[in-house]
């Protein structure tokens, strides 16, 4: 098996730190996840960008997005680090861009950037942002795209677009990776968001069942065909709930009753060794090179040294 994994770090969201009252104390828990997985040997460990916990906003910690970014790069030694994804809203693309190449330097270039076109209403609402519809979101992330490259591509970025003007920008340094920073597109829109990873996209990320996923593929696939783009030189992840047990039926025990039946649970993977060796080998037929993993238990710690001394060699 060739797959690599990554980890989705403890980060506040879904309440998950809601335990460990000292805001201190709950970075150190959340940044000894990653450098447990550093050591362990997965492959990268990822951030989202949420400003408020969910279901519902609560005075609990959640860390944002890319100050953590750069404190958990400088606290690891060899993973890579990423968001999934950056909320394009939040930032001006420009400045995003600045912010990306100084993360990439400083963490020796171990950054995967991973970028959407946001969807979180209430967070927009509560932090003073406009929220344009869907489609408009969309635009504003083609266009987002094409100033990040310009950004860590050219001496001096221009672009002209409808709703972002950059005007001759110096972005030095421009990142250590080469030709740039890998750029993943998160999202699963098929006429436009799996359309722009083909024109733009180093990396795409996908989430649901093994059949929702075989078809973001192809989708992905037939765009790039239309373009000339060579689909094998698009990075394919997908980000799945994690339950490994001893049995199957641990496993289930141990999988929290709450996120049955929520989005975060559809292809979830739950069963002991020889369950997960199946259904990973399945989703590396699919096309799968990296399972982004959330261990609703992470912060123990057990459970990632459990995967990695089964899946990781």
């Amino acid at each position: 098996m060739t797959l690599k994994f990554g980890v989705s770090l403890p980060q506040g969201w879904t309440m998950e730190l809601a335990r460990i009252k000292d805001p201190v104390e709950a970075y150190e828990a959340m940044t000894g996840v990653a450098q447990a997985a550093d050591e362990l040997g997965f492959a990268s460990a990822w951030l989202v960008d949420h400003f408020h916990t969910i279901p519902q906003p609560s005075q609990e910690v959640t860390f944002e997005c890319w100050t953590t970014t750069a404190a958990i790069a400088r606290d690891t030694r060899r993973i890579r680090i990423g968001q999934m994804v950056t909320c394009n809203g939040y930032r001006n693309p420009a400045l995003l861009a600045k912010m990306a190449s100084t993360v990439d330097v400083l963490s020796h270039g171990r950054l995967n950037f991973g970028i959407g076109a946001g969807w979180h209403e209430h967070e927009y609402r509560a932090y003073g942002y406009d929220y344009p519809d869907a489609p408009d979101r969309l635009r504003l992330l083609r266009e987002a795209v094409q100033v990040i490259r310009a950004m860590w591509t050219q001496e001096e970025a221009t672009f002209e677009g409808k709703y972002y003007h950059v005007r001759g920008a110096i972005n030095q340094p421009q990142g250590v990776q080469k030709p740039h920073i890998p750029l993943l597109i998160g999202g699963s829109g098929e006429k436009v968001t799996l359309k722009l990873v083909a024109q733009y996209g180093d990396a795409c990320n996908v989430f649901g069942d093994l059949k929702t996923i075989k078809h973001k593929f192809a989708v992905v696939k037939d765009h790039c065909e239309t373009m000339g783009r060579d689909y094998e030189s698009i990075r394919r992840t997908v980000t799945l709930a994690c339950s490994l047990g001893e049995t199957d039926e641990q496993a289930r025990a141990k999988f929290p009753a709450a996120l049955l039946g929520r989005p975060v649970a559809a292809g979830a993977l739950i069963g002991s060794p020889d369950t997960l060796r199946q259904r990973l080998a399945e989703l590396e037929e699919a096309g799968v090179q990296e399972v982004i993993l959330g261990f609703p238990d992470a912060l123990h710690l057990d459970s990632l040294r459990f995967f990695a001394q089964e899946f990781i060699k």
